[in-house]
């Protein structure tokens, strides 16, 4: 048998190839702008003599879009009247067919808390559904900014799983309707089960009735602003 070697001067060029090749060890470094923006609504009293205190509010996916008359639709803007002191609430829009951008909601509460009279030692964050996993990414991402955090039928993910020790100190409630067939219950107890050993402060509140809507439960309970607004964040330039 004769051995035809006619693919053999191909293969030899194919190794002498890779053995020309260099390794490059370096090092990329640039200053890279991006742009954030966001449509806000910005409730606040006038000419407060004092420094206040700011709720945020990130609202579920319902609300999305260009009409910041949505942002009052549920949440705090709509009970309001049960806060039984000056705040400001501050509620930014997520632009349609996206989700909570939580960098540029950062940035804005910093933007915010410099512009007004705020006092920085007392910022609170809350969001439902869509907005509820949007306030704990975004609380986990920066736990030295809030006082404290409620987050209300809220998605889970496996990155906060990750983190949970970000929320270690955290003045923190989750709540969740027992029969939630959107954002499953198992998002909540997952999370708090990962969560109380470490937090054993932070709360889980199931309403068993409730569906999805379970914002409607939290957010008329004049409790949870009494409970927030109990809570200052300490070492805090204001």
């Amino acid at each position: 048998m004769t051995l035809k070697l006619k693919y053999l001067p191909l293969l030899i060029l194919g190794f002498s190839t890779f053995s020309n090749a260099q390794e490059i060890k370096s090092e990329f470094s640039r200053e890279v702008k991006i742009q954030k923006k966001l449509s806000y609504l910005l409730d606040i009293p006038k000419d407060s003599k004092t420094k206040l205190p700011l709720i945020i509010f990130l609202h579920g996916s319902g609300e999305r879009g260009n009409d910041l008359e949505k942002v009052k639709l549920n949440g705090v803007l709509q009970h309001k009247d049960l806060i039984k002191e000056p705040v400001a609430v501050l509620a930014p829009q997520c632009p349609a067919n996206t989700w909570w951008d939580t960098d540029a909601v950062y940035f804005l509460i910093k933007e915010i808390s410099e512009k007004y009279k705020i006092d920085k030692e007392r910022i609170y964050l809350t969001g439902l559904s869509m907005g509820g996993w949007g306030t704990l990414k975004l609380a986990g991402e920066h736990p030295e900014m809030f006082a404290a955090v409620a987050s209300v039928c809220a998605p889970t993910d496996r990155v906060m799983w990750a983190n949970i020790h970000n929320y270690k100190d955290m003045n923190l409630k989750i709540f969740h309707g027992g029969m939630d067939d959107v954002v499953l219950p198992e998002n909540a107890f997952n999370f708090y089960q990962k969560l109380h050993p470490i937090n054993p402060k932070a709360e889980l509140t199931i309403f068993p009735n409730d569906n999805h809507n379970s914002w409607d439960s939290t957010y008329s309970d004049p409790k949870l602003y009494e409970w927030m607004l109990s809570f200052k964040k300490t070492n805090i330039n204001n």
